[in-house]
């Protein structure tokens, strides 16, 4: 699985421009999703020296992106087409409802229980019927 991956307030607190400490267990899940055969992707604001520090705060933790701020490596950006990143998931803070921790954001990508028991994830109602269902 491709997933992208925001930089502030994701995988550090929200600082920016400044680096922020980091988030619990962030990196330490991004080196489980990577030794699992996911490819990950950063996908950050930050551009120039503030991209090049967050990329270094990654690398000396272990943590090495398949891509950084492109859908791969060798990705030369056009102006004239869109910047969005195609992932197959997007893991950012921003996202409605917010960030889940990290073990609960594993534990959904590889499908084990949040205890790691292996167990499947509970069946969620989609759309309108979660919102109307008296159940």
């Amino acid at each position: 699985m491709i997933i992208a991956i925001d930089f502030d307030g994701t995988i550090v607190e929200q600082k920016y421009p400044k680096l922020g400490k980091e988030i619990p267990f962030a990196i330490e899940t991004l080196k489980m999703l990577q030794a699992k055969g996911h490819r990950l992707i950063l996908w950050t604001y930050r551009a120039g020296d503030k991209l090049d520090e967050a990329v270094e705060f990654c690398r000396s933790r272990g943590v090495e992106f398949y891509a950084i701020n492109k859908n791969y490596p060798e990705e030369i950006f056009d102006d004239s087409i869109s910047r969005k990143i195609k992932a197959d998931m997007y893991i950012d803070d921003m996202n409605y409802g917010g960030l889940p921790d990290w073990g609960e954001i594993y534990a959904g990508i590889v499908g084990e229980g949040s205890n790691g028991g292996g167990g499947s994830q509970p069946k969620r109602k989609n759309g309108f019927a979660r919102l109307f269902s008296k159940a």
